[in-house]
């Protein structure tokens, strides 16, 4: 019995020696991995490095250091390193067919950090969802949207789709119309609304506004009214030209577009 107590005692003190030093190790390496990823987070930032690959960056490094940490706080309670690295071998495929699209999902984002097809702070339009990034991550990108909707999009499903990025051109078109009646003065109508768009705030004089007839319907000619403007403009720009549109027409004295149809009987 008294050698039974005696081994119980020294595995609970050897067990429990090991659990404070794994405690303390987490709390030292946690404490590390900030003090590490803040400083390297400084310093790529006092390099002047694209803020877009400095987030990146920062981020494969904390994953890195956070494994190292594991794999030494398991060293720790005398686990074996190595025997690991052969668990993995084996069960590689299985963990591959698992995680095949959070690996894809790495795989694009170190496509993105690469090809460039957009930056931190753009405005795109990608995956279904329009907003501004705010982060591209190791497995997801982070935007925002125009309702201020915080959204997660993988990575994989951003590359293997059309990307739109809206803040890569100086400027960008605004598509609207303007519906005029029957009879109507088509030349008269241009030369006002060409004069009157290019008078909205922010709308770019080079090039200029353009003002043409897009077609004909049943209430009349239609008119294709298209301002160009800076992306961070852009609404700002289409609704004033939707208000620009209709007080320079009921201005001039154009009448209210009315759609016409002409029924005939035929008698007995």
């Amino acid at each position: 019995m008294q050698a039974f107590i005696n081994a119980a005692s020294t595995l609970v003190l050897d067990v429990g020696a090991k659990v404070l030093g794994a405690i303390a190790l987490w709390v030292i390496g946690k404490w590390a991995i900030g003090l590490i990823t803040r400083l390297s987070e400084r310093g790529l930032t006092a390099r002047k490095l694209d803020g877009t690959l400095t987030r990146y960056v920062i981020s494969a490094l904390g994953v890195v250091l956070n494994l190292l940490l594991v794999i030494m706080i398991l060293s720790v309670f005398g686990i074996e390193t190595t025997s690991f690295a052969a668990v993995f071998a084996a069960a590689g495929v299985a963990i591959g067919m698992a995680w095949s699209g959070l690996l894809s999902n790495f795989a694009a984002g170190v496509l993105m950090i690469v090809l460039r097809p957009f930056r931190v702070g753009d405005f795109i339009q990608a995956a279904g969802t329009m907003g501004t990034v705010e982060e591209i991550g190791l497995f997801v990108t982070t935007v925002n949207t125009m309702d201020n909707v915080r959204t997660f999009l993988g990575n994989n499903a951003i590359m293997s789709g059309t990307i739109q990025n809206f803040t890569a051109n100086p400027f960008r078109r605004v598509e609207l119309t303007a519906q005029l009646a029957h009879g109507a003065n088509v030349a008269q109508a241009m030369e006002l609304l060409k004069a009157a768009v290019a008078a909205i705030p922010n709308a770019k004089a080079d090039p200029k506004p353009d003002v043409e007839l897009l077609t004909f319907n049943l209430a009349g000619p239609v008119l294709a009214v298209r301002p160009y403007c800076h992306n961070d403009h852009y609404w700002q720009v289409y609704f004033d030209t939707n208000r620009t549109i209709g007080e320079t027409l009921t201005a001039a004295g154009f009448p209210v577009p009315e759609t016409h149809i002409h029924v005939q009987g035929v008698g007995r």
